[in-house]
């Protein structure tokens, strides 16, 4: 697919915390929480244990002007909340079409952080799509919740690879219009 170039990513205000781009000083707490099996294993491409380097590439990729996702660090310290809650992303798919991806650290589960966050990213619509994708893996039930609360809806079954496990994992597909 070609590409343009990338445009900024706009910060984002929720009611808790704000959705901005990925700093270099975010390495710290991604390494700590993109580290911990209980995050690493509901992704696809996250391993464990975290190789040297990766987090640093990361952040590199998601940095570049080439790149085709646009990531968000979910950041809640203007409420007194961690620096880095989790992060949100959306790549870039062809005509109009957008695939979402999160993850929240473990402190955090619960709290309706990817709620919020989803919906406020959806609202935004960054990357002016007509179309979002997401998959969750079947045994990761409260992502699921998060996005049919959202309005996304269910389309079918299917497998990804997950690093973390070292295997396929079946997943839900789900779809949401946006205009």
């Amino acid at each position: 697919m070609k590409m343009d170039s990338i445009v900024s990513q706009p910060v984002i205000e929720t009611e808790r915390f704000q959705l901005r781009p990925v700093r270099k000083s975010d390495a710290g707490l991604l390494q700590m929480y993109a580290g911990d099996l209980r995050v690493a294993r509901f992704t696809r491409s996250i391993p464990h244990p975290l190789p040297p380097g990766a987090i640093e590439a990361y952040i590199a990729r998601a940095q570049s002007e080439t790149r085709t996702e646009d990531v968000w660090v979910m950041d809640g310290s203007d409420q007194s909340l961690s620096e880095v809650l989790g992060v949100v992303s959306l790549e870039r798919m062809e005509r109009a079409q957008s695939q979402i991806g999160y993850w929240v650290a473990p402190a955090f589960w619960n709290t309706g952080i990817a709620s919020e966050a989803v919906n406020a990213l959806l609202a935004a619509d960054p990357q002016k799509s007509q179309t979002v994708f997401a998959e969750v893996f079947q045994d990761n039930p409260g992502s699921a919740r998060v996005l049919t609360n959202a309005g996304f809806n269910y389309i079918g079954d299917a497998e990804a690879y997950s690093v973390a496990r070292g295997g396929k994992v079946a997943t839900w597909t789900y779809l949401k219009k946006l205009n």
